[in-house]
């Protein structure tokens, strides 16, 4: 069983920042690998970011490309998304996914409102 837990959302105004953290539980962080998602109002939930375990793989949608960047550190169990240049249609709420060998797991998700 993997808990994560997100933290860091909130509201920005066009063009401004943010960075997302999600930490998880458990000693098998390393080798999972993670990942962001959103899901705005009545809209199905989208794939944003995804990280390898070791860090070396990333994927991005293509609407995040060149803005946003997924990172983490396992010395902390941590994976970070950072937003820039945010948008008014980057509002959602941005879960945080975990995928080990036989399982997935997901965050209560954080609300991220882009507004001037």
């Amino acid at each position: 069983q993997v808990q994560l837990v997100e933290s860091g959302g909130g509201l920005v105004q066009p063009g401004g920042s943010l960075r997302l953290s999600c930490v998880a539980s458990g000693s098998g962080f390393r080798f999972y690998t993670m990942g962001w998602y959103r899901q705005a109002p009545g809209k199905q939930r989208e794939l944003v970011a995804t990280i390898s375990g070791g860090g070396g793989r990333t994927t991005y949608a293509d609407s995040v490309k060149g803005r946003f960047t997924i990172s983490r550190d396992n010395t902390k169990n941590t994976v970070y998304l950072q937003m820039n240049n945010l948008k008014p249609e980057d509002t959602a709420v941005y879960y945080c996914n975990c995928k080990t060998a036989s399982n997935e797991y997901w965050g209560q998700g954080t609300q991220v409102t882009v507004s001037s």
